[in-house]
């Protein structure tokens, strides 16, 4: 009796710490998978924040880009109306010519009775002049002036004691400007200082 109740008691032992040992290795388990889950669910975590950010910083550029065409299309309308009528106001130059020569050829000669017709011409030439102006067309300022190669165009270059040299002797023909663009260069001559004389040709050589 004594014995078989000390393998009873061994036996129950050994199951019992079967079942401690089986009880350690699940806990053990199921912490190595709690901590191989939580690593996944980290990178995925730090997968989706390096998207995102990309997703953002394209949205950013995306952004930028449209604001620079928005910009560049809203000058171009600009642009658009304001010298839309360039080609058209250019036409109209030569008409504006012909009228002050006419009037400068009436007054030069003096012929009794045309008054009234230099007069019907000065008027048509203002109004004219005036409905360009409403246009944004104005006269560039040329006899007198600093030679400015962008508003003048030198048809020639002559000896003046008068005019420093490089500024605008005589206008041939009228220049005008667009708002803020040359719509013809005004043609002019221009001074080339002091004429040399005899003995400053022999000073120098």
């Amino acid at each position: 009796m004594g014995v078989e109740q000390d393998d009873s008691n061994s036996n129950s032992k050994r199951i019992s710490d079967l079942e401690h040992r089986e009880n350690g290795n699940s806990d053990t388990s199921e912490t190595v998978s709690a901590d191989s889950r939580l690593i996944e669910i980290e990178k995925t975590l730090e997968a989706k924040t390096e998207e995102c950010k990309a997703l953002h910083d394209k949205y950013l550029r995306l952004a930028a880009e449209f604001d620079n065409y928005k910009r560049v299309a809203q000058r171009e309308q600009r642009e658009q109306i304001k010298f839309g009528n360039e080609q058209l106001l250019k036409e109209l130059l030569p008409t504006i010519d012909n009228m002050e020569r006419a009037i400068k050829a009436a007054r030069d000669n003096k012929t009794a009775g045309h008054d009234a017709l230099v007069q019907g011409v000065e008027l048509t030439l203002k109004q004219l002049v005036g409905t360009l102006a409403k246009f944004g067309v104005q006269a560039i300022e040329a006899a007198g002036q600093a030679f400015d190669p962008a508003a003048h165009q030198a048809v020639s270059h002559v000896p003046s004691d008068s005019v420093p040299q490089d500024h605008v002797i005589d206008e041939f023909q009228k220049g005008y400007r667009l708002h803020d663009r040359i719509l013809r260069a005004a043609m002019v001559s221009v001074s080339a200082g002091p004429a040399k004389t005899d003995e400053q040709h022999s000073t120098i050589h």
